[in-house]
């Protein structure tokens, strides 16, 4: 599976963008995609070497309509997603894989108001077009709904960050400090991989550790001042991973 940067690169290109608009449609063969591209043969079979080198196409050889020598046809194989945020203190490129699964298995992750149209689904093998559309209506105003919602958490998250970034210029005495600190933000849910993060300042990981000692140790000292010495939380519920050591 590719990741995101990956992903990115390859989709950079126009001409692979527009191949992979028509094969996401329908399987087609090469000579297809360059009449309809008004691109040459050459180019097509040259960018789709790349997509199924990556992954993106599958191809397959299917006997000719005209008795002539069997033709090799591509199809698109993938299906993910990738987010870009850019902003002022604020970075996030993601790869998602889109989940596997009929309509039954993908309903408890989808919104209740489109029950309908899962219900529908999966009772029903082909449907009628104009049935389609409005299925497909109704699910076009649910991820514009989705997408608001998330743009409004990428603010407030964007908000956050900013209302911290003083506190990091404050409390730190290098560049290197102030860089795991907003590295630790970029992440809040997971341990930071310091041999990585040392990796892309160039600097050694003892170094990094004993930034994170001294980090870790401040941020056990904010979290009692703010907390109180006893923290009450549900049964189960985890502790941030910079309380652990």
């Amino acid at each position: 599976m590719v990741g995101f940067d990956e992903a990115l690169d390859i989709l950079e290109n126009n001409a692979r963008r527009q191949i992979l608009k028509r094969l996401v449609k329908e399987p087609h063969y090469p000579l297809q995609l360059a009449e309809l591209l008004d691109i040459s043969q050459q180019a097509v079979v040259k960018h789709l070497r790349v997509l199924e080198g990556a992954g993106f196409v599958d191809s397959q050889k299917v006997p000719s309509e005209k008795g002539g020598p069997p033709k090799k046809m591509y199809t698109v194989n993938q299906s993910f997603s990738l987010h870009l945020d850019l902003g002022p203190n604020l970075f996030r490129a993601e790869y998602r894989k889109m989940p596997s699964g009929g309509a039954m298995r993908l309903s408890s992750r989808l919104p209740r108001d489109l029950s309908n149209v899962v219900e529908k689904i999966g009772t029903r093998r082909k449907l009628p077009m104009v049935e389609a559309m409005s299925m497909l209506s109704e699910m076009d105003f649910a991820l514009e709904r989705i997408d608001e919602q998330r743009d409004a958490i990428i603010a407030l998250h964007q908000q956050v960050m900013q209302k911290v970034a003083p506190e990091i210029d404050d409390s730190s005495e290098s560049y290197e400090e102030r860089q795991l600190a907003h590295a630790m933000l970029n992440q809040p849910r997971r341990p930071l991989d310091l041999d990585l993060f040392s990796q892309g300042l160039r600097i050694q990981s003892m170094h990094a550790e004993h930034m994170m000692d001294g980090l870790r140790e401040r941020l056990l000292r904010d979290f009692a001042n703010h907390s109180g010495n006893l923290v009450a939380a549900r049964e189960g519920t985890p502790l941030p991973w910079w309380l652990a050591k």
